[in-house]
């Protein structure tokens, strides 16, 4: 039987997070998520989707990469990009082979998980965007820090951030850790939902934490000195939030 794996989603746009924030990136967006964060802004991911064999997905990717083709990036090698997002990707076997395929083939491929699941058998050439989940995700128990000791200067770990609360968490993990000594770290402010992006099977923010504003968390970051990069969602800037395929 042919390798499948059930996709939401596969278009080119721009990166709009990370350390490759801005780059041109194909995104294939897998379906399932085994956690429901109180700020996912892509529900429809858990369970809409259709099972492709790895092969088309492989030639779609390739399509939408062939117009830059012979056009390299000086610094930032083969464009564009290619990201697994969900979802969560590695809930899906499949997603493996798929990302050492991609790899084989040359392309700068990236991951987006949430950190629940073990990352040690993603293909070593792959960057890995890793959540650590902060208190009002409503998921912060679901956090896997066996994933800690397989990060990679390589990798990436983002601490999505909508109360104080879950700015201090974020600061004791990394001190905790030293995070700042293995990979670049992400701070990414908590955009409200449009009503288009509410889902209830969203867990709740937990009661007493104290919401925290864009611009508070980026004064917090500067007056503690901290070793993080502040990420705004490009793509929520360019787009409308509730936008697919962006």
């Amino acid at each position: 039987m042919s390798e499948t794996l059930v996709v939401n989603e596969i278009y080119l746009s721009l990166q709009g997070e990370s350390t490759f924030a801005g780059l041109p990136c194909v995104f294939v967006r897998l379906t399932a998520c085994d956690l429901r964060c109180s700020y996912c802004d892509t529900a429809y991911a858990f369970t809409e989707g259709k099972k492709l064999e790895l092969e088309t997905v492989l030639t779609e990717v390739k399509k939408l990469a062939k117009p830059f083709t012979g056009k390299q990036a000086a610094t930032s090698g083969m464009l564009p990009l290619v990201e697994l997002t969900g979802g969560e990707p590695l809930l899906q076997k499949n997603s493996l082979a798929l990302m050492k395929q991609l790899c084989d083939d040359g392309f700068t491929v990236l991951v987006e998980t949430s950190g629940a699941h073990d990352i040690s058998k993603v293909d070593p050439r792959v960057r890995r965007i890793m959540d650590l989940k902060c208190p009002s995700s409503g998921e912060v128990e679901k956090n896997r820090f066996e994933n800690v000791s397989h990060l990679k200067a390589t990798d990436e770990v983002k601490f999505v951030i909508g109360a104080l609360e879950d700015y201090e968490w974020a600061k004791e993990q990394i001190a905790k850790y030293g995070l700042e000594k293995i990979c670049p770290l992400l701070f990414s402010w908590v955009q409200p939902l449009a009503p288009e992006q509410q889902n209830k099977s969203l867990k709740r923010v937990p009661a007493g934490l104290t919401p925290i504003l864009r611009c508070e968390l980026a004064e917090k970051i500067i007056a503690d000195a901290l070793p993080v990069r502040f990420q705004a969602q490009l793509h929520k800037i360019i787009w409308p939030p509730e936008q697919r395929g962006v």
